[in-house]
């Protein structure tokens, strides 16, 4: 069996009064793939950024192969240590890339700071070949790319410091359907090259059933249901999960009926 990359145990965060995070635990298996969903305001975000480091934790525990990661970093050495851990991929790549800086300029920046020894040359290369961009964009600024060539480019980076962990924070959401498709084939593919687990945070219902093995469903702040992907969507127990599922567009929707099934779970 895989051991386990990343351990979440009783994790809170609170803002005032409003619990953001309420006593949420899980486990992400190495090589896997486990969804958070929720609408927002459901907690998820806030859990991911406390995972990869951004925020802090009020309580609880965050392991990441076994090293706890849920204090504050001490010094350069252990911040870059936990970054080669843990990385995430935002859903606007635009505004975490510079743009005046060069795709090839971007990666190898990163490489720079994280293995000043290595042969950066080849490992750009081979990034960019990894995320099915190729070496013609390594010239490239990120006006000049696509929305879905951009998050490539924030994916190879990620992948550059070769983590345990990938946070994916909506990371297909302003993407056409198309290349949503794409994005996801592709992660799908590194996932079995790598062996790398793999959080998506998402209120998108397809994306989990596509790309994870396992998914939680989070609301205010708490876990309502969790377990195997393809159970939990095909026969929800809570009712706010049947909800999430009937809130998905198709023939005969009442968007009417789906407002009132929201207020009467409040």
């Amino acid at each position: 069996m895989p051991d386990d990359v990343l351990e979440v145990t009783g994790l809170h965060r609170a803002y005032g009064h409003v619990r953001a995070v309420d006593d949420v635990s899980f486990t992400l298996r190495e090589g896997g793939s486990l969804g958070i969903v929720g609408e927002s305001g459901s907690g998820k975000t806030t859990t991911a950024r406390i995972i990869v480091g951004l925020e802090r934790a009020d309580a609880g525990q965050v392991l990441v192969q076994g090293r706890d990661r849920t204090g504050a970093a001490r010094g350069r050495a252990q911040r870059l240590a936990r970054a080669r851990e843990v990385q995430m991929v935002f859903q606007d790549p635009y505004l975490s890339l510079d743009p005046r800086t060069s795709v090839e300029a971007v990666l190898r920046e990163t490489l720079r700071l994280h293995f000043p020894g290595a042969d950066h040359t080849r490992r750009v290369r081979e990034l960019l070949d990894q995320v099915g961009l190729g070496t013609r964009a390594a010239d490239a600024l990120p006006r000049q790319l696509s929305g879905g060539q951009r998050q490539r480019v924030a994916i190879a980076r990620a992948l550059a410091v070769e983590p345990a962990v990938l946070v994916l924070d909506e990371a297909v959401a302003a993407l056409d359907v198309s290349v949503q498709a794409q994005i996801l084939n592709l992660l799908a593919d590194i996932r079995e090259q790598t062996a790398i687990g793999y959080l998506f945070i998402t209120h998108d219902l397809g994306v989990v059933r596509c790309v994870t093995d396992d998914v939680i469903v989070m609301r205010h702040g708490g876990i309502v249901e969790a377990g195997p992907t393809a159970s939990v969507l095909a026969a929800p127990e809570h009712p706010y999960t049947r909800l999430l599922l009937e809130s998905v567009p198709r023939p005969g929707w009442d968007p009417d009926r789906i407002a009132a099934a929201r207020r009467a779970l409040r």
